[in-house]
């Protein structure tokens, strides 16, 4: 069986942000999900060697299917350095990262990076809930909580 290319997804984010949001998903899903890397930027890293290094991985994550590259804050040094990897179709970028995002995108990633791109937006948007007391349910109708382990 021949298995279609996949969506590879690369976070670059300050810190350790990326690789936590990575192992969060490894403990929702059960297992760490394949061709997802992070990149940690410090306060003392080289833009253009991260730009360099960053676009090493996408090469890397690219399978044919493009890469979605999840960055954490726009104006920030990740984002900078996420918008210069951009090449549209193949190479795309959000910032705003969240678990929610990052599932959503990880749940879809077989579809055309078009639709994960909206997939991710969407998780992103929709994982924002004011919650209820001790309930865990959402106030608004704008996202929706289930128990999970």
């Amino acid at each position: 069986m021949v298995l279609e290319p996949m969506i590879g997804i690369l976070i670059i984010a300050h810190g350790s942000l990326g690789e936590s949001l990575i192992q969060c998903a490894t403990h929702v899903l059960g297992a760490r999900p394949s061709r997802v890397e992070s990149l940690g930027v410090s306060s003392r890293g080289d833009p253009d060697l991260l730009l360099a290094e960053a676009k090493r991985v996408i090469a890397a994550l690219d399978e044919g299917a493009g890469v979605l590259v999840l960055t954490d804050i726009c104006g920030g040094t990740p984002a900078n350095v996420s918008s210069r990897t951009i090449a549209p179709g193949q190479v795309e970028a959000i910032a705003g990262v969240s678990l929610p995002m990052l599932i959503r995108a990880l749940t879809y990633r077989s579809q055309p990076l078009a639709v994960v791109m909206t997939k991710a937006l969407s998780g992103g948007r929709d994982g924002v809930s004011v919650l209820e007391a001790e309930s865990g349910v959402p106030r608004s109708s704008g996202g929706q909580c289930h128990a999970a382990g």
